[in-house]
């Protein structure tokens, strides 16, 4: 796995306690997971490069979010991190790896069973859209155009990781228990230190809910770092020799903000969106007869 440091630490003050991460931290970038093709063989911009890539790429979004308007996006979302072009680190291609065999057919049966046009009932709803689970909140953490923010509490046995995007705190038990047998939507995790940095391991994922096409062997690896008093180093590999032909790992900085945190009131099940949505769902198909 390719280790990277997304801090200056030359000019960043260290923190009082290394093994100290509680706060409120930002992880906005403009940098997407994924290195675009036309960059190929390119992992860092020059700053005018990069200058010339974020105007394009705010004048882009802005014509085609249909979901949020720019004034709603986190300031962080308007530049590269650090002129990078891909948040995945390793492989250095800077591109999720190659599906296996098997995950081709999976991912082609998925797609088969998946409604056309509008659905029957709420169940055949993303996760998102009835407030259940967030891709941003992970785990992994993932950048997303809004609501970047997440919150870590740490007790003597227990490390509660709180992200902005939905409403689920992730509790990560620190005692040495072993894995629990019951499937979750977020896996079940697990931590410890490896000398200043947290350690998350997680597995356990369920079948409802999937990164980049990932299964429920999906083994997901966190690990975070203090860089100084302001940054944190966030990192996670992703391994499934069921889906992908190798493992994968992506990083990028923790920013530390004032705050506060806002509740995203996405309540579970999205009961007045979803009502309006299926209610105009049999309206359409009324008219279609």
């Amino acid at each position: 796995m390719v280790i990277v440091s997304l801090a200056v630490r030359a000019a960043a003050a260290p923190p009082p306690n290394p093994r100290d991460l509680e706060g409120i931290w930002n992880f906005a970038t403009m940098t997407s997971l994924e290195r675009p093709r036309d960059l190929a063989g390119k992992a860092v911009l020059t700053p005018a490069e990069a200058a010339e890539y974020e105007r394009r790429t705010i004048e882009r979004q802005g014509d085609a979010n249909n979901t949020a308007g720019p004034d709603w996006w986190d300031p962080g979302t308007r530049v590269l991190t650090h002129g990078r072009t891909a948040l995945i680190v390793d492989p250095p291609e800077g591109r999720v790896p190659a599906f296996t065999a098997a995950a081709q057919a999976r991912n082609a049966a998925r797609a088969q069973a998946r409604p056309r046009g509008a659905a029957d009932g709420p169940e055949d709803r993303a996760l998102n859209e009835r407030c259940l689970a967030w891709a941003t909140a992970g785990p992994p953490m993932l950048p997303g155009v809004y609501n970047n923010n997440v919150q870590i509490v740490q007790t003597r046995d227990y490390v509660v990781i709180v992200n902005e995007m939905i409403h689920d705190a992730r509790i990560v038990p620190m005692d040495g228990r072993p894995h629990g047998t019951v499937p979750r939507w977020m896996g079940d995790s697990r931590g410890h230190w490896d000398a200043t940095t947290l350690v998350v391991d997680t597995i356990g994922f369920t079948d409802e809910t999937s990164l980049r096409g990932s299964s429920e062997r999906l083994h997901l690896v966190e690990r975070f770092t203090r860089a100084g008093a302001d940054t944190i180093d966030y990192q996670f590999t992703a391994d499934d020799p069921d889906t992908w032909v190798q493992p994968w790992s992506a990083a990028f900085p923790l920013t530390r903000t004032d705050g506060p945190m806002f509740e995203y009131a996405c309540h579970e099940g999205n009961e007045r969106s979803m009502v309006g949505m299926l209610r105009g769902a049999r309206a359409t198909e009324k008219e279609n007869r």
